[in-house]
């Protein structure tokens, strides 16, 4: 069974019809029946026709039979795939697309009411210089971690940013942490001593995506120095 596209069953040779699609003829590709021509009740001579138009001949025997399966009983196309998983994928790919039908998506999908001059430095100012280097340096108060999920969101949804690095003040890493999950749902981890020991690969980094690090925390120095040998350069931020 070919998930959401083609019903496969083995056969026998006397299945084999005109038109009908089967697999196991030619490696890795369905070929179209054009005619059969029996020798005896063991073997046939299977005309067939490839996916580029080619025509050729091969002769079949009883031996043959468990490789061989019917796709399409003659039918170019069927509807008896599985549609939840066909609804899956057309939903997954709406949503990788919903950007080019609204261009503020990330507010829309977040639980923000973003201010004019927030909309403005993320969308007419941010967004279209790519890639970005930027200061983001308003007032205390003025939301710029709203502005920095909203462009981090943004940027996730138009599948411009995968991995993202946020360096902030110790006191402040839970403060982004929560602001970004609850207003965002961006799943940032906070880089600790005991999870640069617990990496599997030795490279916490490699492992984690989303991941914020606090800059005047007590361990940050040995932190960095360790990562020497794993270097936080060694993926794309």
């Amino acid at each position: 069974m070919e998930a959401g596209c083609f019903y496969s069953t083995m056969i026998k040779l006397e299945q084999l019809q005109p038109n009908a699609a089967v697999r196991g003829i030619v490696p890795d590709a369905l070929i179209t029946v054009v005619n059969m021509q029996w020798f005896g009740s063991e073997a046939l001579e299977l005309t067939y026709k490839t996916a580029d138009g080619k025509v050729a001949n091969q002769l079949l025997y009883r031996d043959s039979e468990p490789t061989l399966e019917i796709v399409e009983q003659g039918r170019p196309w069927s509807f008896d795939g599985d549609g939840a998983l066909f609804r899956l994928v057309s939903e997954a790919q709406r949503i990788r697309l919903a950007h080019l039908f609204d261009p503020v998506l990330a507010v829309h999908t977040s639980v923000v009411e973003p201010l004019p001059h927030q909309i403005t430095a993320v969308y007419e100012t941010m967004l279209p210089r790519q890639p970005l280097r930027f200061l983001l340096a308003d007032d205390p108060g003025a939301g710029k971690t709203i502005m920095a999920g909203l462009l981090i969101k943004e940027l996730v949804a138009r599948g411009d940013l995968q991995r993202c690095l946020i360096v902030c003040p110790g006191s402040l890493a839970e403060q982004w942490q929560d602001e970004l999950y609850r207003r965002f749902h961006l799943p940032f981890e906070i880089f600790t001593n005991d999870k640069l020991e617990a990496a599997r690969t030795g490279n916490w980094f490699m492992e984690t995506n989303l991941v914020i690090a606090a800059s005047t925390s007590s361990h940050a120095t040995r932190m960095c120095s360790r990562s020497c040998k794993h270097p936080i350069a060694a993926g794309t931020w």
